[in-house]
């Protein structure tokens, strides 16, 4: 049986979380982590009225004409609009679809900027500038509220992950005291008119998240499918409440797999010909640009060499050229031959 382990983190949340509690909640996210490698996360204390703030700003953007949007799109880059069929996710693994930027979603990404860290000499590419729909004017204020409750968590959740493996507290500070935080908000919906559906139309294709750790609200909406072990997608939704979390390549890595980075995609139901909407805010916290993704004290096995040292920009850089400019990565075979033999 699939399940998605759900895990209440209030212990972290609360700073007065008793040792006791926290190591229970750092054992079950072990569990989780080291499994399905997907979380339900609930006790995260993020107040209703943050999601419905951000929801009303998706719907204000999206809601946008086509040509309007497209003003803010930033081609190559990682920030501001992407049109539908923009991109191909899977080409992050090296997986091409048949039409090469075949994603059917479109998306608004922002994320760090260099002016957040004043004196750190950081790469542009990196850390670019923001982009702002002024044509939706409640969209800024909305998302930066959401961006900062997200990127609050994503610290909670990386404290806990410290303590279940074994390191000393603050044992990742130096690696993510300048992050690139990414976040992605994705509406799932064809533009009118463009109603063809034959073919290898996908939301959003196979892949792995790229960093530390991703934080995902979504709708109720069916669509999110996970990857198990034996090479066979099951249907994923959030909880009423919850976030989903999962593991990006970065902790993998860093973990020797004990921790998985989980391939997972995005395919919305097609109801009378058309695609049934869905939302999604997924915010990615990946680490800083310069900092070295190699195993971690206790994490060296022997039956399982480390992965070759890379940093966390190299790993992101190679991931969107593939996304974005479809070059495939290199050193993504296992996680291909995994996406080409699923059933």
């Amino acid at each position: 049986m699939f399940t998605v382990p759900t895990v209440d983190i209030a212990p972290y949340v609360d700073p007065n979380g008793s040792p006791e509690d926290r190591q229970r909640v750092a054992e079950e996210l072990d569990n989780a982590c080291s499994g399905v490698g997907f979380i339900q996360i609930v006790g995260h204390g993020i107040d209703t009225a943050v999601v419905e703030r951000l929801t009303a700003a998706l719907d204000e953007f999206y809601a946008l004409p086509l040509e309007v949007k497209k003003q803010y799109a930033r081609p190559g880059e990682n920030r501001g609009y992407s049109p539908p069929k923009s991109e191909s996710l899977s080409m992050s693994l090296g997986v091409a679809a048949a039409n090469q930027m075949n994603d059917f979603y479109e998306a608004f990404t922002v994320g760090s900027e260099r002016s957040w860290f004043p004196g750190h000499d950081l790469p542009e590419t990196s850390y670019p500038d923001n982009t702002w729909p002024g044509a939706a004017p409640g969209f800024r204020p909305a998302v930066q509220e959401w961006f900062t409750a997200a990127r609050g968590l994503s610290r909670v959740l990386l404290t806990a992950f410290t303590d279940d493996l074994g390191l000393a507290p603050g044992y990742f500070d130096a690696m993510t005291d300048h992050s690139i935080d990414a976040l992605k908000l994705n509406n799932y919906t064809l533009p009118e008119g463009d109603i063809e559906l034959a073919g290898e139309l996908t939301g959003m294709g196979a892949h792995t998240d790229f960093g530390i750790l991703t934080e995902l609200w979504a709708d109720q909406v069916p669509g999110l499918q996970v990857l198990d072990h034996d090479g066979c997608w099951h249907d994923v939704a959030p909880a009423d409440g919850a976030l989903l979390v999962n593991l990006g390549d970065a902790m993998a890595r860093w973990t020797n797999d004990r921790w998985r980075s989980t391939i997972h995609r995005v395919d919305p139901p097609v109801v009378d010909g058309r695609i049934l909407r869905r939302r999604s805010a997924a915010f990615f916290f990946d680490g800083n640009s310069d900092a070295v993704i190699e195993t971690l004290p206790g994490c060296a096995r022997t039956d399982h060499p480390g992965y070759p040292p890379i940093t966390v920009a190299e790993n992101i850089d190679a991931k969107l050229a593939g996304m974005k400019g479809g070059i495939a990565p290199v050193a993504a075979d296992r996680e291909a031959r995994r996406v080409m033999a699923a059933s």
